[in-house]
Protein backbone atom coordinates (compact mmCIF):
# COMPACT_ATOMS: atom_id res chain seq x y z
CA UNK A 1 0.00 0.00 0.00
CA UNK A 2 1.15 3.89 -0.49
CA UNK A 3 -0.16 6.82 0.91
CA UNK A 4 -0.85 9.90 -1.03
CA UNK A 5 -2.28 13.54 -1.52
CA UNK A 6 -5.29 13.28 -3.61
CA UNK A 7 -6.38 15.40 -6.39
CA UNK A 8 -8.47 17.75 -3.99
CA UNK A 9 -6.02 18.59 -1.60
CA UNK A 10 -3.86 21.13 -1.71
CA UNK A 11 -0.56 20.96 1.39
CA UNK A 12 1.94 23.97 2.06
CA UNK A 13 4.61 22.43 3.97
CA UNK A 14 6.78 19.38 4.35
CA UNK A 15 6.28 15.86 3.49
CA UNK A 16 8.09 13.40 4.65
CA UNK A 17 7.20 9.79 3.77
CA UNK A 18 8.39 6.26 5.28
CA UNK A 19 7.00 4.13 1.60
CA UNK A 20 6.02 4.56 -1.51
CA UNK A 21 3.98 7.98 -2.40
CA UNK A 22 1.47 9.61 -4.93
CA UNK A 23 0.94 13.05 -5.16
CA UNK A 24 -2.46 13.95 -7.37
CA UNK A 25 -2.98 17.55 -5.57
CA UNK A 26 -1.38 20.80 -4.99
CA UNK A 27 2.17 20.78 -2.99
CA UNK A 28 4.04 23.92 -2.15
CA UNK A 29 7.15 23.46 -0.08
CA UNK A 30 9.57 20.37 0.74
CA UNK A 31 8.92 16.24 -0.24
CA UNK A 32 11.06 13.91 1.08
CA UNK A 33 10.41 10.22 0.38
CA UNK A 34 13.29 8.02 2.00
CA UNK A 35 13.89 4.65 0.15
CA UNK A 36 10.69 4.49 -1.89
CA UNK A 37 9.75 5.96 -5.38
CA UNK A 38 7.65 9.17 -4.86
CA UNK A 39 5.04 9.89 -8.03
CA UNK A 40 3.56 12.90 -9.29
CA UNK A 41 0.49 12.28 -10.72
CA UNK A 42 -0.56 13.92 -14.24
CA UNK A 43 -3.19 16.18 -12.32
CA UNK A 44 -0.80 16.82 -9.24
CA UNK A 45 1.27 20.48 -9.70
CA UNK A 46 4.16 20.47 -7.09
CA UNK A 47 6.12 23.70 -6.07
CA UNK A 48 8.74 22.37 -3.79
CA UNK A 49 12.01 20.72 -3.22
CA UNK A 50 11.90 17.12 -3.79
CA UNK A 51 13.97 14.08 -2.64
CA UNK A 52 13.39 10.58 -3.40
CA UNK A 53 15.02 7.29 -4.35
CA UNK A 54 12.88 6.87 -7.40
CA UNK A 55 10.89 9.91 -8.59
CA UNK A 56 8.69 9.34 -11.58
CA UNK A 57 6.58 12.94 -12.93
CA UNK A 58 3.86 12.60 -14.82
CA UNK A 59 2.45 16.53 -14.04
CA UNK A 60 3.95 19.55 -12.98
CA UNK A 61 6.93 20.26 -10.72
CA UNK A 62 8.56 23.08 -10.28
CA UNK A 63 11.80 23.87 -8.26
CA UNK A 64 14.82 21.20 -7.37
CA UNK A 65 14.93 17.46 -7.83
CA UNK A 66 17.51 15.04 -6.33
CA UNK A 67 16.98 11.19 -6.63
CA UNK A 68 19.32 8.50 -5.07
CA UNK A 69 18.36 5.75 -8.07
CA UNK A 70 16.47 7.16 -10.92
CA UNK A 71 14.07 9.58 -12.13
CA UNK A 72 11.04 8.56 -14.79
CA UNK A 73 10.23 12.20 -16.36
CA UNK A 74 6.40 10.94 -18.37
CA UNK A 75 5.62 12.68 -21.77
CA UNK A 76 2.94 14.68 -19.82
CA UNK A 77 5.03 16.04 -17.45
CA UNK A 78 6.26 19.73 -17.31
CA UNK A 79 9.28 20.58 -15.08
CA UNK A 80 11.00 24.01 -13.82
CA UNK A 81 14.06 24.14 -12.13
CA UNK A 82 17.25 21.64 -11.06
CA UNK A 83 17.34 17.79 -10.69
CA UNK A 84 20.03 15.40 -10.44
CA UNK A 85 19.80 11.41 -10.16
CA UNK A 86 22.51 8.70 -11.35
CA UNK A 87 19.73 7.77 -14.26
CA UNK A 88 17.47 10.17 -16.07
CA UNK A 89 14.68 9.09 -18.23
CA UNK A 90 12.96 11.61 -20.44
CA UNK A 91 9.94 10.32 -22.66
CA UNK A 92 8.69 12.27 -25.78
CA UNK A 93 6.37 15.04 -25.55
CA UNK A 94 7.82 16.18 -22.30
CA UNK A 95 8.15 19.85 -21.19
CA UNK A 96 11.67 20.80 -19.53
CA UNK A 97 12.85 23.55 -18.73
CA UNK A 98 15.59 22.70 -16.19
CA UNK A 99 19.56 21.89 -15.34
CA UNK A 100 20.03 18.33 -15.49
CA UNK A 101 23.01 16.32 -13.76
CA UNK A 102 23.44 12.99 -13.57
CA UNK A 103 25.26 11.50 -10.33
CA UNK A 104 26.92 8.69 -9.25
CA UNK A 105 24.51 5.61 -8.23
CA UNK A 106 24.97 5.56 -4.16
CA UNK A 107 26.59 9.04 -3.85
CA UNK A 108 24.85 11.39 -1.32
CA UNK A 109 23.04 13.92 -3.66
CA UNK A 110 22.91 18.01 -2.90
CA UNK A 111 20.26 19.62 -5.16
CA UNK A 112 20.93 20.90 -8.54
CA UNK A 113 21.06 24.48 -8.96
Amino acid sequence: MSAGIGQSIRIKGAIIAREPFLIAGQVEGTVEVDGHTLTVAESASVAATVTGETVVIQGRLKGELSASTKIVIQPSATIEGGFSAPTISVADGATIHAKLRTTQRGAKLPLAS
